[in-house]
């Protein structure tokens, strides 16, 4: 049977893992049940899709997480932009060549 060395780190794995559960809801059933999502997605740190017709329509998630991504894609904006500053005198088709060619070096390594 395994034990391990540090119950603490393992209860710390467990916790966070539980913390950050993600559930699938229909959206009659988010209507039906508004308050306690919000209060998982809250105290809990869970994240809910809202479904409809089958198809995922709508995310509930914390507002930390929510802060978290907003910063993200601002950098990842900020990024953009400036690759395609730096990239604005190639032509796609240069562009595209030059991608295919990493490509396929990258999957002889592999």
């Amino acid at each position: 049977m395994y034990r391990p060395s540090n119950p603490n780190l393992t209860a710390s794995i467990i916790l966070t893992m539980m913390i950050h559960m993600i559930f699938e809801t229909s959206a009659v059933q988010f209507r039906q049940n508004l308050g306690d999502m919000l209060n998982s997605v809250h105290y809990r740190s869970d994240s809910i899709v809202i479904n409809k017709d089958g198809k995922s329509i709508a995310a509930l998630i914390d507002a930390r997480l929510f802060e978290r991504i907003r910063r993200m894609q601002g950098r990842f904006d900020a990024l953009s932009q400036r690759l395609a500053q730096g990239f604005a005198q190639t032509l796609q088709n240069e562009g595209m060549a030059d991608i295919d060619a990493a490509v396929a070096a990258l999957r002889q390594r592999a």
